[in-house]
């Protein structure tokens, strides 16, 4: 049978294969993976995922000035940067926007994008003229009534 950490290095590595990880996350991901299988083959319960996700809750790992940049847009939760928040509570946090404003007190009005994402999103609609097209099936809707 194979040790504990030759299964942990195996796991880690069939997740790392799929997702994108920095040398520190692939670290950090074995020793808590190591020590939760040895946990498991003493007897023992491991650590509970939720008592993480609460602790991770109470303090954001950068403020709220610092996440939402020009170019990019940083979870509270774990510290990623990325474009838009939105796919990323969801998958990986299972938050919905509202319920993530709510934990951090973000003002309602702050976009959960980056601004020159924003830009760029909202000036290729205006060039391909969908404010244009949404104008005439509304119009078109009014008529019908």
């Amino acid at each position: 049978m194979a040790t504990l950490l030759e299964m942990a290095a195996e796991i880690v590595a069939a997740h790392a294969s799929t997702t994108t990880m920095t040398k520190e996350e692939l670290m950090t991901e074995l020793v808590e993976l190591h020590k939760t299988l040895g946990a498991l083959e003493k007897g023992e319960t491991p650590a509970v995922e939720g008592a993480v996700a609460d602790a991770e809750a109470a303090a954001p790992v950068i403020s709220l000035k610092k996440a939402f940049g020009k170019d990019k847009v940083t979870c509270m939760i774990c510290g990623k940067e990325m474009k838009t928040l939105a796919r990323h509570l969801k998958t990986a946090h299972d938050l919905k926007p509202t319920e993530y404003r709510k934990q951090f007190g973000i003002p309602s009005k702050q976009p959960l994008a980056a601004r020159n994402y924003s830009e760029s999103r909202r000036a290729m609609a205006v060039e391909r003229g969908l404010g244009d097209n949404l104008a005439k099936a509304r119009a078109a809707r009014g008529k019908k009534k």
